[in-house]
């Protein structure tokens, strides 16, 4: 690639099988200049299961969640991408991720991106640092870029999640026997979907994402290669009924994920979320994980120092941005 020159940024319901392969290349140049990915693990499955542009017809827009804007040269090389979610657009809030290819940046890209998100969201495209609620951009690693951009369009920062690391190697990880009458058993994909979302639902209510987990989600998840059911920890009453659970994840590198940690409100204080915590560390390192990560809200402390009693520490933080 060369100089960006003139541009041409289009917007998209939907993409081809061309496209998301260009789309995901763009998004892997950006991960590896930065060391962490520009989009979240739900872009990548929204990519991995769009429609093609010839199916996106008008009965079944409503179904669409995902919108697509496209920057190319005129080469027609790919500069930058941006994904919008629409899943919340009801509510009034469109959530964004964006990147630009390493070799284009400091060109203008980023700009034309987040002014065409701005017009999308019926928002000014000069702001005043005021969050609406109408559109929230994430910066995954807190990019210097990103930073530029929010303050040259007057976006706010009401959002920080943060990424905590642990070396499992080396860790002492604490004796956290269940509590009396509960047991820990793994996952049976096909007939505990429904328990799962119920807890997640009633243990999430607050977050803007987990909690919104349907089981259709939970079986795409399923789906996935790294899903183990092996590490999908549940802890039940003597009657089977599910009190919370711990879903690890092994990253392609190896690295371990504290995936999500959900615990029936009714159950907070019995100390199973510690149980459960203990259960899934022990099952990453068995695995062979050296290091485990996990993502935590920023403003959620008691959760930060449940983890940092474990031997966890920030290593990176996430920013949404709002307008």
């Amino acid at each position: 690639m060369g100089n960006v020159g003139p541009v041409q940024l289009t917007w998209r319901n939907g993409l081809d099988q061309a496209e998301v392969a260009e789309v995901v290349a763009l998004l892997d140049a950006a991960a590896e200049a930065d060391g962490v990915a520009p989009a979240g693990e739900h872009v990548l499955m929204r990519l991995r299961a769009h429609r093609d542009v010839a199916q996106q017809i008008e009965p079944v827009q409503a179904d669409v969640r995902s919108e697509h804007f496209v920057v190319r040269n005129a080469a027609d090389e790919l500069l930058g991408y941006a994904h919008l979610d629409t899943a919340d657009e009801t509510d009034g809030l469109l959530v964004a991720e964006l990147a630009v290819h390493p070799a284009q940046r400091r060109g203008g890209v980023g700009t034309r991106l987040v002014r065409a998100l701005l017009e999308r969201a019926d928002l000014p495209v000069e702001g005043a640092g005021e969050d609406t609620g109408r559109l929230r951009i994430w910066s995954h690693g807190e990019h210097p870029g990103a930073l530029r951009l929010a303050e040259r369009f007057g976006f706010a920062r009401p959002r920080e999640l943060w990424r905590m690391g642990l070396r499992l190697a080396a860790a002492e990880l604490p004796e956290a026997p269940a509590p009396d009458g509960v047991s820990i058993r793994a996952f049976r994909p096909g007939s505990d979907e429904a328990a799962v979302v119920a807890v997640n639902h009633r243990a999430f209510r607050w977050h803007p994402e987990q909690g919104a987990m349907s089981e259709a989600d939970l079986r795409e998840k399923e789906a996935e290669d790294w899903f183990d059911a092996a590490g999908f920890f549940l802890a039940v009453d003597p009657q089977d009924r599910l009190l919370g659970f711990h879903w690890t994840k092994v990253h392609p590198d190896g690295r371990g994920e504290v995936y999500v940690v959900g615990v029936d409100p009714d159950t907070q204080g019995s100390g199973l979320g510690k149980v459960l915590t203990a259960a899934g560390l022990r099952h990453l390192r068995a695995a062979g994980c050296a290091e485990v990560l996990l993502y935590v809200e920023g403003d959620n402390a008691p959760a930060i120092k449940v983890y940092q009693r474990l031997g966890f520490e920030r290593t990176d933080l996430d920013v949404q941005f709002g307008r």
